[in-house]
């Protein structure tokens, strides 16, 4: 007998070929599952995939929008212009990673190669300018301006510069029309990065790798509209490269054209009389510091009144907007960066901070109002005010008797300020203020005037300036104390002492701090463009306007227009009444006042002007001029750092900006057809059929124009101080900041 089956198998053969066959039928059924996930749920996801790694695109960037002044004419467009570029991508194929190839190019394009080799270098945060901030598989420009002899030589000998390319592109160009410039309020482009392709990856606007952005100015701030949409063409080619079809194509989208509210001619001038103010500044002595006046830096606002639409805006120093165009040089941006450079890029009409000095009594004489003072009442003009030790000064001692507030603003009297500022402080409860909330007239009215808070300017990077109101106070305190108290010392040197007395009670709002602040001194800080707003609103009736600069987005076809409306922002907290009062006082101050000696002759009875003067005491520098003025028409707003006087410093520059506004000679008569705008620009410029825009031709120099027309205005001159005035007597301590008091007086307003 035996024991093995029929079939010759053993029970354990048997046991084995069952499980290869549970094994095999897994694997099968393994196997057979995967390709249906590949084929049939997945298969439309890799067939794409698979197609796109045969698919090539070609970017064809789009063209950048212009931005146009009020008439049209194109303060930023575009030229073409012979671009030679570098591929990064074929350099680091090179066994020295394309070194010899930027030295053989930097031979032909006369540069120097160590400034090509940087140009191609990647930015991160231990490597300076200049180098390439943009994509690292992008193109990177070494110049936009080869000749066509140094392309030509570039493409005929394509083997000896791999990675190189010589074409004509569409560059931006900053083109400057009557010698204006502008460069603070256009802005610049640089490349876009890997960073903002990301966050911009889902957006309705994102980048491709070969867009130009805005990094400032109306560049940033409309970059979206500006850009366009780049065209993308796609290739089918096969694994040898070769095209066998195209897929599809998006063709570019030009990008819409931008019309604001500049007025190039007038831009010019405000750029012309700034500077000269400035160097005439420079150019007198100063007998507080014994040293000629610094005017480092300054700005101008010219606004239209009953819109808030910006007709002009200068900072200085400035620079010229073109020097980014195709890659900024290291010479460039250390100029434009360095610690002796000044900082132009900053934009001192919505960047720069100051104390204002006098022409924030528009605010403290609203305050007065509020808490309930009158008008008309009889305030004493006294030549000082004395706290406890301490004598607060007016200016040369004036002495006026009891005035009114409107006269108390017409001669700038600062001891009028001074008591009604002083007599809120103890009505609040003094350094220690009764239960609930004090009323802070003074501290509340600045917060409605619009002033600690930015103005909404249509411009990216605004500053806020500053309030120095309790919840301030408190705040800074809690930030400094700290260091304060470190380096405080009772009766240690001048910034020893306020250290050691901020570490004590620099969380109360002291006397001399409410003092100081009725007159626009202490830590009270304010924008060129919060004042051009404030002083927009007294001559308009009261409204707030946000400032705005873009007029209207037209399309490439010309075809849609959107027009960007005025925006109000809110009211002044005064009656008509006041606003009536505050109208004619300030008419006094061109008149009769700390301005008339500069405006003499002018056609007051057919172009009423209207100004406030202010002189900013600031601790360590000389004092900062301020000039507010305004016309039925338009706000004008002037301040020179390190100057002098509002009136001294500015007085001849905004009296000639008006005069180019409306046509106004040096003798006083008015010649209509030499006003530049003798009235807002209401209408857009016109489009054409073809969607191009029409715009005049800009010929000559507006701001030479002016300074020929005003040969025989007797009042221009280059004298800082009236000539019946002289400045506060040097040894007189008690016109300067006291050890255990913010500040008291400055020299003029």
């Amino acid at each position: 007998m035996t024991n093995i089956p029929e079939t010759g198998r053993t029970p354990r053969v048997q046991t084995r070929l069952v499980v290869i066959q549970i094994l095999v039928l897994s694997l099968l059924g393994t196997l057979g599952g995967r390709l249906w996930y590949l084929q049939i749920r997945e298969g439309a996801e890799y067939q794409k995939q698979a197609s796109g790694n045969h698919v090539q695109q070609v970017v064809d960037p789009a063209v950048r929008g212009d931005i146009l002044d009020a008439r049209g004419v194109p303060i930023a467009d575009n030229e073409t212009r012979l671009v030679v570029s570098a591929s990064r991508t074929d350099l680091l194929k090179q066994s020295d990673d394309g070194k010899g190839v930027l030295t053989k190019l930097a031979g032909v394009l006369g540069l120097k190669a160590d400034e090509v080799i940087q140009k191609v270098r990647l930015c991160d945060a231990e490597t300076p300018q200049p180098c390439w901030n943009g994509s690292p598989y992008q193109p990177i420009p070494i110049t936009d301006e080869a000749t066509p002899k140094q392309a030509l030589q570039i493409r005929e000998r394509a083997e000896d510069f791999p990675g190189i390319t010589a074409e004509p592109e569409a560059v931006r160009r900053y083109a400057g029309p009557g010698k204006s410039n502008t460069a603070q309020v256009l802005g610049y482009l640089s490349p876009v990065t890997d960073d903002e392709i990301q966050k911009a990856k889902d957006t309705d606007s994102p980048y491709l790798r070969s867009d130009m952005v805005g990094r400032s100015g109306l560049e940033r701030q409309y970059d979206k509209e500006l850009r366009g949409k780049a065209g993308v063409t796609r290739y089918e080619v096969d694994n040898l490269g070769r095209v066998i079809g195209k897929a599809e194509a998006d063709p570019a989208e030009s990008g819409s054209n931008l019309v604001t509210s500049i007025d190039s001619r007038v831009q010019r001038v405000a750029e012309y009389e700034l500077d000269k103010a400035m160097k005439v500044a420079r150019q007198q002595f100063d007998k507080i510091t014994s040293e000629n006046y610094k005017a480092d830096s300054g700005a101008v606002v010219v606004m239209e009144a009953k819109t808030g639409r910006i007709v002009a805006m200068a900072s200085a120093p400035t620079y010229d907007p073109n020097v980014w165009v195709g890659g900024i040089s290291a010479k460039d941006y250390k100029t434009l960066t360095g610690k002796n450079s000044d900082y132009p890029l900053l934009n001192r009409a919505i960047q720069g901070q100051a104390a204002p000095g006098s022409t924030f009594k528009v605010v403290s004489t609203a305050a007065a109002v509020q808490a309930g003072y009158k008008w008309d009442g009889g305030y004493p003009c006294t030549s000082s005010y004395s706290v406890g030790g301490q004598v607060f000064k007016n200016f040369e001692g004036e002495s006026f008797g009891p005035i009114s507030l409107g006269r108390a603003l017409e001669v700038s009297c600062d001891t009028v300020f001074y008591g009604l500022a002083d007599r809120e402080w103890k009505k609040d409860g003094g350094i220690n203020p009764k239960k609930g909330q004090p009323k802070d007239w003074f501290y509340k009215t600045a917060h409605q005037f619009g002033l600690g808070k930015e103005t909404g300017v249509d411009l990216p990077n605004e500053v806020t300036g500053r309030v120095p109101d309790r919840q301030w106070k408190l705040d800074y305190w809690k930030a400094n104390k700290v260091a304060w108290c470190k380096s405080g010392k009772k009766d240690g040197s001048y910034v020893e002492k306020i250290a050691y007395e901020n570490c004590l009670e620099g969380n109360k709002m002291r006397e001399g701090d409410s003092i100081n602040y009725s007159i626009g001194q202490g830590d009270t800080l304010v924008t060129p463009i919060q004042e051009a707003r404030i002083y927009g609103a007294v001559a308009n009736g009261g409204t707030l306007y946000e400032p705005t600069i873009g007029k209207a987005i037209i399309s490439a076809d010309g075809r849609t227009v959107t027009p960007i409306k005025p925006r109000k922002a809110g009211r002044l907290p005064v009656s008509q009444a006041t606003l009536k009062g505050m109208d004619d006082a300030f008419a006094g101050v061109i008149t009769r006042g700390t301005a008339a000696w500069k405006f003499g002759g002018w056609p007051q009875n057919k172009i009423p002007l209207h100004a406030k003067t202010g002189t900013a005491e600031v601790y360590g520098k000389q004092t900062t001029s301020w000039l507010a003025t305004y016309s039925k028409d338009y706000t004008v707003i002037m301040t020179i750092a390190q100057a002098g006087t509002g009136s001294g410093a500015s007085g001849e520059a905004v009296r000639n900006i008006y005069s180019a506004l409306y046509g106004v000679k040096g003798d006083g008569s008015i010649d209509n057809k030499k006003a530049l705008l003798p009235e807002p620009q209401k209408s857009l410029p016109k489009v054409r059929a073809d969607g191009t825009i029409a715009a005049p031709k800009v010929t000559g120099d507006p701001a030479k124009d002016v300074e020929a027309s005003q040969k025989d205005n007797t009042t221009n001159g280059d004298d800082q101080q009236p000539p019946a005035t002289s400045p506060p007597s040097t040894n007189n301590s008690n016109t300067r900041r006291k050890p255990h008091r913010r500040g008291s007086r400055r020299t003029r307003t």
